[in-house]
């Protein structure tokens, strides 16, 4: 099993949170006895730390800034790409015909450099990506895509009419957001985010489990509330997951 959040996983967990639990929490309650991570062993069950989870490796470095001159090179080459698209108007065909002028034009340069210089010619490399690349990249996406449909047909047919409807708020959600701002400003966000949550989680994660942990119980108790008078009494359909 994936030591990474899904996103069935978080969606599971957070009704776990707002259902299963057998007392709410006032929003503005004094600290208990027992510390927030023994009631619910970190946030979203977690276990393990973040870095762990991230996956342990060299993109969870980047992520928590491990090594900062890779990171901040990573979060610089990206605000630099959306500066270009969003702010300067350029699009990707120009910069992509202006990136091989400029790549030819050195390679040209490095060609007939050794005739101005009466040395014999250089031999300059040929830049040749390796078709590994691209089936890899086509069976990672296409997996990903391939498990994300999955998901979203299990939500619509499995009967789970809480999942049903977390599913179909957080999609609503992302239609709203896609209404502020284009794909390309949405993933630079997204991008962003990625590089500065996590190792603020880390270095905060007490403080943030006890706030997120006092706004579940108010969410839970809400929840009850519409679930008792509105959810409890619509009938349940009996689907099947596809496989």
């Amino acid at each position: 099993m994936s030591d990474k959040i899904t996103a069935e996983n978080l969606i599971e967990s957070l009704v776990d949170t707002f259902v299963d639990k057998k007392k709410s929490v006032p929003f503005f309650e004094g600290d208990k006895s027992d510390s927030v991570g023994s009631q619910i062993n970190r946030l979203f069950g977690r276990e393990k730390p973040v870095h762990h989870i991230l996956g342990g490796g060299k993109s969870a470095d980047v992520l928590l800034w491990r090594n900062k001159k890779i990171s901040a090179s990573v979060l610089t080459s990206a605000t630099v790409i959306w500066v270009l698209f969003e702010w300067l108007n350029y699009h990707f065909l120009t910069l992509l015909c202006f990136a091989l002028v400029i790549v030819m034009l050195a390679q040209f340069l490095w060609s007939n450099a050794s005739g101005f210089f009466n040395r014999q010619p250089s031999d300059v490399p040929r830049l040749v990506l390796p078709e590994e690349l691209f089936v890899n990249i086509a069976t990672v996406v296409g997996g990903e895509v391939n498990r994300g449909l999955r998901f979203l047909q299990d939500a619509a047919c499995g009967g789970n009419l809480k999942q049903f409807l977390i599913v179909v708020g957080a999609l609503f959600a992302g239609a709203v957001i896609g209404s502020w701002c284009n794909f390309i400003s949405v993933i630079y966000i997204g991008f962003v985010a990625a590089h500065t949550l996590p190792i603020f989680y880390e270095k905060y994660e007490d403080e943030v489990d006890n706030f997120v942990y006092k706004v579940f119980g108010q969410m839970q108790h809400h929840y009850r509330n519409l679930d008792a008078s509105v959810l409890s009494k619509i009938p349940k359909g009996k689907g099947k997951k596809h496989e």
